[in-house]
Parts: structure tokens; C-alpha cells; sequence
């Protein structure tokens, strides 16, 4: 593990690189590197067999030095005005880490069963949105979250943060609605939509065969495209004044109606 001398200015290189992945969707892109911040996210991306670059440590905060000393990685050492700089919580016990993005092609992934489950997003615009369905995801241990029309990259600091580390827990694919529904229907998997038109109560269809369960945004829903290469749509009832509901609660109910199915 190499270390380096105590950096305390903002005007060093490496703090001013932090910031820039941190802010820049077009540098994460760039540089193929991202920033994780706190040791439950930091173990959580080595479990998931991510690279990490580099290390920032403040040695006024943290207390947990077992997985430092397990990571074999340039280390920096920060001080505690730095990392108040560059943390976004009070509560991530003083390390930041520089890690290399993955791909996330449709081509990379490997399905855990035979019949595979995997939720679909059509277009998700908040990280918070994204970050509540890849913590569903993982506790379905769903067989992959893919990602259509991205309006983010997957490493936004907020994705990173709102899924409480989850990112790094998911098989995850991003690509266009076109390509994915190609992917899908070469897979022989079912494609079910979410959608208020055509639609069939949750419960009636079978989810025991390889599924995509796919949700759009609550402003607008899923696109035509969808809709019209959906093999069957499903619908929620609801019984008080308003038609739909936050969608990573939507995705989680049929994606658990779909486990039920399943045994579990």
C-alpha cells in the first residue's frame, strides 16, 4: 500500500480530481473513474469485485482501519477541512475512495438461474428513484436491473448514496428501450409493463418463467415502444384519489408478488 505525505489544501491535484468526478457526469465518462464515499459503500463495492484507484483517508475521523489494511491501493492521507470538502455526509467514518467504473453492457451479463428475474427502468430521472430500485433489487436478488434511455451515468455520487452501496450489489446493464428489448426477446424473456391501459390485476400473471418487469417514470409512464412490445401489462388497483405511486414502491410490489411466485 503506497502512502502519501498529509495533503491539507484544496488547490492539490488529486482534491481538485475528486471534485470534478464527484460534479461532472462528463468526467466520470472521461476518466472511467468515480468516487465512493463511506466504508459500508467502500465494502460493499470490493464485494462486488470493483477496482479502487486510491484511498483519502482522515485519520481526525476514521476508526475502522481493518479494510484500509486490507486494500492494496495508493492511500492519501487528508485533512479534516479536506474531507469536510469533500463528504457529503457526517457519517461515513472518514474515507473516500477513487474506484474504475464498469461498463455495464447487456452483452457482460450472466444470469444466476435459468428463468431469470430483472427489473427494467425506463428513463429514471432522480438518483433517488434509481437508488430505492437497485435497494429493492438487491433485496429480491434479482437477476439483473437494466437501464433504458439513461439520463445519468449509474456512478452519480447520489445513485451511490441513495442506494446505500446497492450499485455495487446489482448486475446492472444500461443501453437504449431499442436495444434492451431486443436483448430481452433474443433471451426469450417475458416482458411485462406496468402501464393504467390494457392491463391485467398483478396477480393473475405468471411470473414463474424468465420476466422483465418494467416501470416508467411517475410523470409520464412507459413509452409506445414499450407498451407495444409488452407481452402483457400489469396494473396495481389503487382505491384512493390518485393513479399511481412512487415507482420504486410500484416495482417493488410486482417484484415481490413475482418472488412470492416463486417460493422465494
Amino acid at each position: 500500500m503506497e502512502q502519501h505525505k498529509l495533503i491539507s489544501s484544496v488547490q492539490n491535484p488529486l482534491i481538485k480530481k475528486v471534485l470534478q468526478l464527484q460534479e461532472k457526469s462528463r468526467e466520470r465518462k472521461k476518466t472511467g473513474l468515480f468516487v465512493i464515499e463511506g466504508i459500508r459503500e467502500l465494502e460493499l463495492a470490493q464485494k462486488g469485485g470493483y477496482e479502487i484507484d486510491t484511498l483519502l483517508i482522515c485519520q481526525d475521523v476514521i476508526h475502522n482501519t481493518v479494510l484500509i489494511e486490507k486494500t492494496d491501493c495508493t492511500t492519501v492521507q487528508v485533512s479534516k477541512s479536506i474531507y469536510e470538502k469533500l463528504a457529503y455526509r457526517k457519517t461515513t467514518e472518514g474515507i473516500v475512495a477513487i474506484a474504475r467504473a464498469r461498463p455495464n453492457t447487456l452483452g457482460d451479463l450472466k444470469f444466476k438461474s435459468e428463468n431469470p428475474l430483472i427489473l427494467v427502468a425506463e428513463a429514471p430521472e432522480k438518483p433517488g428513484n434509481i437508488g430505492a430500485l437497485l435497494r429493492t433489487a438487491d433485496a429480491a436478488n434479482l437477476d439483473a436491473v437494466l437501464i433504458a434511455d439513461p439520463k445519468t451515468d449509474m456512478y452519480n455520487p447520489n445513485i451511490i448514496r441513495s442506494s446505500v452501496g446497492c450499485v455495487f450489489t446489482n448486475q446492472m446493464a444500461t443501453g437504449t428501450s431499442e436495444e434492451i428489448i431486443r436483448y430481452l426477446k433474443g433471451k426469450e424473456v417475458h416482458i411485462y409493463c406496468a402501464a393504467l391501459t390494457a392491463s391485467d390485476h398483478y396477480v393473475n400473471s405468471d411470473f414463474t418463467n424468465a420476466t422483465a418487469i418494467v416501470v416508467g417514470t411517475e410523470a409520464t409512464g412507459l413509452s409506445n415502444l414499450w407498451l407495444q412490445n409488452s407481452d402483457q401489462n400489469l396494473i396495481i388497483p389503487m382505491q384512493g384519489e390518485i393513479d399511481s405511486m412512487n415507482v420504486s414502491v410500484s416495482a417493488a410490489i410486482l417484484i415481490f408478488e413475482a418472488k412470492r411466485q416463486r417460493g422465494f
